[in-house]
């Protein structure tokens, strides 16, 4: 049986029975699949096909991932990046971030030496032993990731043999729903005939990057691991990032900083009022003598030592610096005061607020963003609301973030054999992946979770037996779970039998 993928058949074709397309038994349905991954659905077929303006939604979606790509560049926004990475991209001693755990699988082990082998040749071509942190990073900027993956197309048995990092503005992926016209009781209604997925790369010009073309490479979607943030708008059904949430409070930020310094530049310095008794000049004499004056002063005659020159050093006075007012006679007379400067200059809470609310969008603790706060080495119950809650967010974008292997391993499986494509789908649920830890927090989570259910466990034991069984106690204190149960009864059972009965050490002590 030949295997469809990447675009074309591997193997052998049975040229007796004729192609046909593929029948499905299940009902045809007049609802379109949801398009909660970002891809663009197009509804051909019938009387009421649509069409979607391609362009216009790429132009405005390219708009905002280099609005996300401007965002990341400011330093308080790359500061909480820097520490989102730092504790999701954790290096251990062998420099695998993440590694594949396959207990929970039902294969042979021979088939889970393969799969360890193809993961590790995965991540030797992303290179993510090195680049583990940048890939992270432009996932996480431009909430989507796409890799093309190469194969030779002579010899498709040997895998993939390079994987190329794709420019999600040049890529996109197109959801095509083809429908038909069927009548039911209700009358005639079109109903989902079937649904294609490919995706158009488009190279953009680089004088002008909002351009997009009419036409474009259509790629098969096996060759393509396309991996998003998760966060889907529900009015648009576009996929948004991570920083789609702080590009308002910055702005805000950035307008108030602004703000403050235009304040204090135009009303720090202290200004000079001069009162001119103009006596019982008319107006417009009262207003040249009050020129002249001012002239005067601007007026600034110095020698330049190295020239020899003379120069006219002409100070021209702005009205923000000094004030001239006229004053009539039976006024004080000719009189020069100060005018203080603006009060308050140190306030800076609205500065502070917009800050404290662009740390929050983007769920980074403010705890770590201010530098006069120290770290906690305490216990677990001393670890703020915010750590835990960051601690969450983290998992949960390394949890998005492992579809990427999980889509190449997949690809690399059915390429050489090592399983079908049904085999994979029955053991994607149990396929998990191990991050390396570098919290401290989870660390001390676990160990005084565990000292306590010891603690617990030590009120317990004189009523086991007698009012609480063995395998409630386990499962209720302990909360072991069965498989935990079985693995630690069949270790117990070995440490037994290699342990030598207790009468035989009692005469060996006797010998001596």
């Amino acid at each position: 049986m030949p295997l469809d993928i990447f675009g074309f058949s591997i193997g052998k074709k049975d040229s007796s029975k004729p192609v046909e397309p593929q029948q499905s038994n299940k009902e045809q349905s007049f609802v379109t699949p949801e398009n909660y991954d970002g891809s663009y659905t197009l509804e051909t077929g019938g009387v009421f096909g649509t069409l979607i303006d391609f362009a216009g939604s790429v132009k405005d979606e390219n708009a905002l991932i280099r609005k996300f790509r401007q965002t990341s560049m400011f330093p308080e926004v790359d500061q909480a990046i820097e520490d989102i990475i730092n504790e999701s991209i954790v290096l251990g001693d062998d420099r695998k971030p993440v590694k594949i755990n396959l207990e929970n699988i039902d294969v042979s082990d021979n088939i889970k030496t393969r799969m360890h082998m193809e993961y590790d040749n995965i991540l030797r071509m992303l290179e993510f032993h090195n680049k583990g942190a940048d890939i992270f990073r432009r996932w996480y900027v431009d909430s989507k990731l796409y890799y093309h993956m190469i194969l030779d197309k002579d010899n498709p048995q040997k895998g993939i043999t390079e994987i190329r990092s794709v420019d999600p503005v040049k890529i996109k992926k197109i959801r095509k729903v083809n429908k038909e016209q069927k009548r039911m009781p209700g009358g005639v209604v079109p109903v989902v005939k079937s649904v294609e997925e490919f995706y158009v790369y488009t190279n953009l010009d680089k004088d002008s990057p909002y351009q997009t073309s009419s036409s474009g490479l259509k790629i098969a979607p096996d060759s393509i691991a396309y991996v998003h943030s998760g966060q889907v708008d529900g009015t648009s059904k576009r996929v948004l990032g991570y920083l789609h949430k702080a590009i308002r409070p910055l702005n805000m930020l950035r307008q108030i900083e602004d703000a403050v310094v235009i304040y204090r530049v135009s009303r720090a310095p202290e200004r000079r009022i001069f009162y001119i008794d103009v006596g019982n000049l008319p107006k417009n004499k009262a207003e040249q003598y009050l020129r002249d004056i001012m002239n005067r002063y601007r007026n600034k005659l110095t020698y330049d030592a190295s020239t020899g020159e003379i120069k006219d050093d002409r100070n021209h006075l702005h009205m923000l610096e000094d004030y001239w007012l006229p004053r009539r006679e039976g006024g004080r007379g000719t009189e020069i005061t100060t005018l203080d400067g603006g009060q308050n200059l140190g306030e800076m809470e609205d500065v502070n607020y917009l800050l404290r609310k662009v740390y929050r969008s983007l769920n980074v603790p403010i705890s770590r963003m201010e530098p006069d706060t120290g770290f906690n080495m305490g216990r677990s119950a001393e670890i703020t609301r915010d750590e835990v809650k960051f601690f969450k967010f983290i998992e949960k974008l390394r949890v998005r973030f492992a579809e990427l292997f999980m889509q190449i391993l997949r690809v690399q499986l059915v390429l050489k054999g090592v399983m079908s494509e049904e085999d994979w789908k029955k053991i994607v649920p149990d396929i998990r992946w191990t991050w390396n830890k570098d919290s401290y927090f989870s660390e001390l989570k676990e160990t005084e979770i565990l000292k306590e259910r010891l603690d617990l466990l030590s009120q317990v034991d004189e009523y086991i037996g007698k009012y609480y069984s063995m395998d409630w106690v386990r499962r209720n204190i302990l909360k072991q779970s069965e498989e935990e149960i079985k693995e630690l009864d069949k270790q117990n059972q070995a440490d037994a039998e290699e342990q030598p009965p207790e009468d035989e050490m009692g005469m060996e002590g006797e010998q001596y």
